[in-house]
């Protein structure tokens, strides 16, 4: 199958992978036939990129980071803690933070156990869910980008355990803040923006003093924002001064941020997002958790198209750990002809190095697939 930007989608084109939304149902299945209106449908709901059918990648076959029920579970009960939490008294947040915190911590060792047995990089662009509240599903996404990092820098299992309880809730603080501020569409003036500000000590003074949520979980709400060069907010903390776990959370929060849809800009794809991140090492996030990031994360994830330095085109068809910049490359197409499929692995020729991407796919669809 092939990842491409929806809309570039030519209509007619089978969906290669199912979408769902936040409840687990399936909304569009394998094989539907996207014809107009359905692909207008799914821009309108913010899906920037899907999976679509296609003889030549047949057998390129896209898994979940996590299994579809696990990741259901996991946002359905950050909704119902945060929507409790922003409804409750301040003596009824901490009551609901409090029992929430064990149901959390046994989903983080259960996220853990997923992303230590599994052989591939994490890809959360393959989850194709439809998501009714955005700070749910990005908190999920920020804990799972905050545990690859951490374990690919050899975190220890209580140190990984701390650090996903603390991305999971890094955000809570915004349920203080108001709904019309947090979907506007344009830009915030200097006001919202403060309201958007204060979120940061918001979740560290919601955290702080619940008794199974240790101090450091509710530092990773304080300093996610925090920046190497004092840039950040809400304390203008600089390098040591910030802890490793809001410098982790720095990066993962702002990578899923830049590569998610929102409500005022479309999504950037993995690379892009990364190019951010690098644009930003040592001066706004620490260099050595850009590079866990790298090798932990699916930067180029399989389906996507792609072109190589010697003008060969091609589609992402397998990752290679550690080596997310050089993926095993399925060649379609050479000096501007259509080739006979064969697979390449950047890994193994190294003269060879991805230079653009595009999801814009042109191919006639076979009449009997």
């Amino acid at each position: 199958m092939r990842l491409v930007a929806t809309t570039s989608v030519e209509e007619g084109a089978l969906l290669g992978k199912a979408i769902y939304n936040d409840k687990g149902q399936i909304l569009l299945n394998v094989g539907v036939r996207l014809e107009r209106k359905i692909l207008n449908r799914l821009e309108e709901f913010g899906i920037d990129y899907i999976y679509i059918k296609d003889p030549d990648t047949d057998d390129i076959i896209v898994k979940n980071a996590i299994p579809d029920e696990m990741r259901i579970n996991a946002i359905m009960t950050i909704g119902e803690t945060f929507k409790q939490v922003q409804l409750d008294s301040k003596i009824s947040q901490t009551f609901v933070l409090e029992k929430s915190a064990r149901k959390f911590k046994k989903l983080i060792v259960a996220l853990l156990d997923e992303l230590k047995s599994s052989k591939d990089l994490l890809n959360l662009l393959s989850d194709v869910f439809l998501h009714d509240h955005y700070i749910f599903s990005h908190s999920l996404n920020v804990t799972l980008y905050s545990l690859a990092i951490g374990i690919e820098m050899k975190l220890s299992p209580k140190e990984l355990e701390q650090l996903g309880l603390g991305a999971i809730l890094h955000d809570v603080g915004k349920m203080k803040v108001p709904e019309e501020i947090l979907s506007k569409p344009g830009k915030l003036t200097a006001e919202e923006f403060q309201i958007i500000k204060a979120h940061a000590e918001d979740g560290f003074q919601m955290l702080r003093n619940i008794p199974t949520v240790p101090l450091i979980v509710a530092h990773c709400a304080y300093q996610h924002h925090e920046r190497l060069n004092g840039a950040g907010y809400p304390r203008g903390l600089k390098e040591a001064e910030i802890h490793l776990f809001g410098k982790i959370l720095g990066v993962a929060d702002v990578f899923d941020a830049v590569t998610s849809n929102r409500v005022y800009r479309p999504a950037m794809l993995p690379h892009e997002g990364l190019e951010i991140l690098y644009s930003g090492a040592g001066s706004l996030f620490d260099p050595k958790i850009v590079d866990a990031f790298r090798r932990a994360v699916a930067i180029y994830p399989i389906g996507l198209t792609v072109t190589l330095s010697d003008g060969r085109k091609g589609v992402v068809a397998q990752q290679n750990p550690g080596l997310s910049e050089r993926p095993v490359v399925r060649i379609l197409e050479d000096s501007g002809q259509r080739v006979e499929p064969y697979n390449l692995d950047l890994k193994a020729n190294l003269s060879q190095m991805i230079v653009s991407c595009d999801t814009i796919i042109q191919y006639e669809y076979a009449t009997n697939y």
